[in-house]
Parts: structure tokens; C-alpha cells; sequence
């Protein structure tokens, strides 16, 4: 194995106060619109300052008011005087021996998160974070072993994108040129369906044609089953739907998704069958962590081709990613291979996912901020998980 290159980047430190001046990053159109109103923006300039604005934010990554050139100084100052278009701190900067980047972010109030960007020769996809740590406690998992902090806002989100851009100097190439960042997947640290209306309000912004102009077709959205929310994403989000399933059991699945207690398989599929626009070109991604002898068995294979007939579907079954006192162990190449071969002569397109940026702890399952995960032993994390 080739040694890892590593580096670690630390900005200039400022200030992040929950009250200072408002950020206009993460507010919708309508809610810029209110803003500038607010301030005494003329009724009738008020389309054009917010098409103006967003442009200069969304479509070429300025991070001050005095580089929106096609605002008047008066205008500008105004906006200075009343808002911000703050990103957030970048702690480190990591960048795995395969490209992969993982970026710790610091936000508001001192809170620390995490997002990967992931290249590969036909797309680079940027995996984002929707909550500080997480409620669902699935033992396989290093994010669960945090406890929840809160729900990231829309900016928070949002920002995630634009700071990973900033990174890779994707700001201002000529229209055709390949994007750097093609695809967004809701994967990281959280649960995307505990924080809907905030990671609704960051895709459709991320969505918008005039801004960062991506399909919705381009953005995956991964859930651990909240299955009330299920619906509404479609609704109103309408992006593709990826769903954490990683067993075939309620048995099993309420140990490792401990959400299955709630919402058990069969709720958790007739949700997916009902999801809107669900056809053979938008299938269901179904998410299959391969744990050795837990739930990577022949039986378990089939099991699974029969629970998902009839749904439009494929599987990515994904190695485990070994992190500080995980309880659990990988599955054997050879089983892994064998499962995939029960699922795709099935007819289900099973992918095993390659691990990217394990040795900077970037890959699935194994975010998690670098401050709580030196505040616990490998010893504290396996008593937690009641392994």
C-alpha cells in the first residue's frame, strides 16, 4: 500500500457568533426577498437584487459583498452593514493516499462537523452532513457513538457544498468543463429525515438552475427508515432515495438499526414502494453493510431479493470500515463476492462499494468529529455499542 498523503490545513481563526449579522447563505429566494425588503430594498428592485445576489453567492463563490460588482456601492454597503456571507472554519483539511478529502468543519457555536469529497473518473461526489452527531445509535456505525448536538441548519448544509468548491477551485470555470463535484449524497454524520425541513431548504437551493445547478437526479438522500418523512422527501425534495437497510430479519435489523424497533421492515418497504417517481430509471438505492457472519449469509441474500421484489431497486453492498473499537469484523471477500451473485442473478445490479479514504477514517460509517472521537477510548466506545 502506497503511504497515505496527509495533510492537515488550518484557516485563519474567526469568530462564529450565532448573533452576529444574519447569513444570507442557506435562505431561499423568498426569504432573501423578505430580507432585503426588510432593509428598504424598493419593492420593484427587489427580483433583481435577489437574482443578483444569488448569482454572486451560488454561481461564482464570493465570500464578500464588495466583490458583487454589479451592485452599487450604496447597495453593497447596506449589505455589508446588515448581513454576512460566512463560511465555515476549516479546521483540517485531510487527503487520503486515494484522493479522497475529508474536511472538519467548525461551526456555529463551537460545534465541529465532517464531509468527504470522493473522485473518481467519471464524477466526483461530495458525501455532506445533515445533523452534529447522531440519534440512531446503530453500533456498526462510528457517528452513532456521538451523541446527537443538533440539527445543522440550511446554510450549515449548504455550506458544506460551497467550502468543498472553494477547495477545489470549482468557482468560475467555463460552462462544459467536467464538474469537480457531480454528485451529492446525504451520508454523512446524522439523519437526513430528523432534519427534513433544513436539508430540503439546502437541496432546493443546491437544485437551483441559476445557483450550484444540480439534478435532482444527482443527489441522493439516505435514510435509516424514518418512514413518516419517506413521503414528504419525495414531495417536496424529489431527489433519489437511498435507504441504510444492512439486514433482512426484524431480529437482526432492530439490533443494528435500532430505528427498525419503530418502523419495521414491512412499513419501512411499503414506504418504498410508494415513493414518488419511483421507476426503473429511478430506482431505490438499498444501502447493505456486509458484517462478518451477522448478516452476509446465503440465506440472508435471498431473504433480501424477496423482501424488495417488486421495487425498483439496486443493492450496494458495502465492506465494513473498521474504526476504533468497532464490534464488529468484515465479511470475507469470497462471501461478500457470493452474496453478490445470489443478488445479481436475481436480477438486482449489486455493486460492491470500493472503501475510499480509510486511512484518513473518510470512508462509510466512519465519520465522526476529531474532538469527541479522542474524548473516548476504544474500551468506552465497545462498552457503549454493548459489545
Amino acid at each position: 500500500m502506497s503511504t497515505p498523503i496527509t495533510h492537515d490545513v488550518t484557516t485563519v481563526p474567526r469568530k462564529l457568533d450565532t448573533d452576529a449579522k444574519p447569513n444570507l447563505i442557506g435562505l431561499g429566494r423568498d426569504a432573501l426577498k423578505a430580507a432585503f425588503a426588510e432593509i428598504g430594498t424598493p419593492e420593484k428592485q427587489l427580483k433583481m437584487r435577489v437574482n443578483q445576489v444569488w448569482g454572486w453567492m451560488y454561481q461564482k463563490g464570493v465570500t464578500s459583498f464588495s466583490d458583487m460588482t454589479n451592485l452599487s456601492k450604496d447597495f453593497r454597503a447596506v449589505l455589508e452593514e446588515h448581513f454576512q456571507i460566512t463560511r465555515p472554519e476549516i479546521i483540517t483539511r485531510q487527503i487520503s493516499a486515494d484522493g479522497t478529502r475529508k474536511y472538519l468543519l467548525r461551526i456555529a457555536g463551537g460545534h465541529e462537523v465532517e464531509a468527504v469529497y470522493i473522485p473518481e473518473t467519471n464524477r466526483g461526489t461530495l458525501c455532506i452532513s445533515s445533523q452534529i452527531g447522531c440519534t440512531l445509535t446503530c453500533p456498526f456505525c462510528h457517528t452513532g457513538t456521538q451523541k446527537l448536538v443538533r440539527n445543522l441548519t440550511a446554510g450549515e448544509i449548504v455550506n458544506q457544498i460551497l467550502i468543498t468548491r472553494d477547495d477545489l477551485e470549482e468557482w468560475g470555470k467555463p460552462a462544459g468543463d467536467k464538474r469537480l463535484i457531480s454528485n451529492i449524497v446525504l451520508m454523512g454524520m446524522g439523519e437526513p429525515l430528523y432534519n427534513t425541513d433544513n436539508v430540503r431548504d439546502a437541496m432546493l437551493i443546491a437544485m437551483d438552475n441559476e445557483g450550484i445547478s444540480l439534478s435532482r437526479r444527482r443527489i441522493t438522500l439516505s435514510t435509516s427508515g424514518v418512514v413518516p418523512e419517506i413521503i414528504r422527501a419525495g414531495a417536496e425534495i424529489g431527489c433519489m432515495l437511498a435507504i441504510s437497510f444492512h439486514a433482512t430479519t426484524d431480529e437482526v435489523r432492530d439490533v443494528l438499526v435500532p430505528i427498525n424497533r419503530k418502523h419495521k421492515i414491512a412499513e419501512l418497504l411499503q414506504a418504498c414502494r410508494d415513493y414518488p417517481r419511483l421507476s426503473n430509471s429511478e430506482r431505490i438505492t438499498f444501502e447493505y453493510v456486509m458484517l462478518k457472519d451477522v448478516n452476509d449469509s446465503d440465506a440472508d441474500a435471498r431473504r433480501l431479493v424477496k423482501l424488495i421484489s417488486g421495487i425498483p431497486a439496486k443493492i450496494n453492498l458495502i465492506p465494513f470500515n473498521p474504526w476504533p473499537g468497532s464490534p464488529y469484523d468484515r465479511s470475507d471477500w469470497d462471501r461478500i463476492e457470493a452474496f453478490a451473485e445470489i443478488v445479481n442473478d436475481a436480477g438486482y445490479a449489486s455493486p460492491i462499494r470500493t472503501p475510499r479514504g480509510e486511512d484518513i477514517m473518510a470512508a462509510c460509517g466512519q465519520l465522526k468529529s476529531a474532538t469527541e472521537r479522542q474524548r473516548k477510548s476504544a474500551k468506552k466506545i465497545a462498552q457503549e455499542t454493548g459489545m
